[in-house]
Formats: structure tokens, C-alpha cells, sequence
């Protein structure tokens, strides 16, 4: 059996996570559209169309990515995704994440990594991150919620040149 890693019923009292589907682009991009919700991010054009449907694209192929609502507005607050699940060591990676600038310092960060934590932990030990080197706004968040740096590598987003990444990590 295939473990579902697009679950439909991930949901708490601030947010609600969708499957990521292709209808889903003008409006997550609506949100991604914007300059300065990249500025600390490897790749800091993608805010730019052609650059975001290059992610979005990867989304798409991940089979784990997810739009995120707000439960009581129903407004598109940005997108994260489960990615690479390596069953054998019982890990799966979070990741992918940008969320609206409007939605920052709220909660909604928290509340989203709580979801998805929550539900990964049913099935690996470790939950791994690759945050940019430079981006220290979502270093400082990750290590709130409890995750340990444990390494350093070149990563290759989904049709984009490697940059440098910080491995965190949460175990179970």
C-alpha cells in the first residue's frame, strides 16, 4: 500500500491544507507574487511567473503539495509540501513552504508545521528540512518548533541550480 502523502483532511482551528491541484496556480500565485516574501529565499526571482511555474510545476510531481487556506476566510495563505520519504530510514522531508506576507508573525507557520508533523510522525522517526543558508527568518522559525541544524548541502530545487542548504532536523 502507498502511504498518501496528500491526505485530505489535514485541518485545525486557523488552517486547512488542500491537495495542490493545477486549478490551484492563479491564486497560489497571487500570494507568491510578491518581492519581498523571496527577498531571503535561494531563489529569489520566484516571485517572477515563469520562475514560480517552474516550482509549481515541481509541486505538482511531488504528489505532497498542498495549498494552504484559512479556515475562517477561506483566502489562499501559500503552500508547503511532504517530499522525498525514504521508508527504509523512516524519514520523510517538509518543506517547499512560503506563506503569504499578510499571514506572517499570526501563527499560521506554527499551526502548519504542527498539521504536518503531527500527521508525518505517524509514519517515519525524523522529519528533515532544507532551509536556504540565507534564509534566516525561516532558521529562526524552524529551530522555535524544537528542529536541530544537523548538516550542510547543495541542494537542486525542481529545475533550478543547487544552492547551499541547512539540513534541520525533529525526531519523533
Amino acid at each position: 500500500m502507498q502511504l498518501d502523502w496528500q491526505p485530505k483532511n489535514l485541518q485545525n482551528e486557523l488552517i486547512q491544507l488542500i491537495p495542490l491541484k493545477e486549478n490551484h496556480f492563479e491564486e497560489l500565485y497571487e500570494v507568491a507574487n510578491d518581492e519581498l516574501l523571496w527577498e531571503q529565499h535561494p531563489n529569489k526571482l520566484r516571485y517572477q511567473r515563469n520562475v514560480f511555474q517552474n516550482f509549481f510545476d515541481g509541486a505538482m510531481v511531488s504528489k505532497g503539495a498542498f495549498l494552504i487556506l484559512d479556515t475562517k476566510t477561506n483566502e489562499v495563505v501559500g503552500s508547503s509540501r511532504f517530499y522525498d520519504y525514504d521508508e527504509i530510514n523512516k524519514t520523510v522531508l517538509i518543506g517547499y513552504t512560503f506563506i503569504g506576507r499578510k499571514f506572517w508573525g499570526k501563527g499560521y507557520n506554527l499551526a502548519l508545521k504542527k498539521i504536518m508533523i503531527d500527521y508525518a510522525f505517524q509514519f517515519v522517526e525524523k522529519i528533515h528540512f532544507h532551509i536556504g543558508a540565507t534564509n534566516f527568518r525561516s532558521q529562526k522559525a524552524i529551530e522555535k518548533i524544537g528542529a536541530k541544524k544537523i548538516a550542510e548541502l547543495e541542494v537542486a530545487y525542481h529545475g533550478e541550480d543547487s544552492k547551499l542548504n541547512f539540513i534541520y532536523e525533529i525526531l519523533k
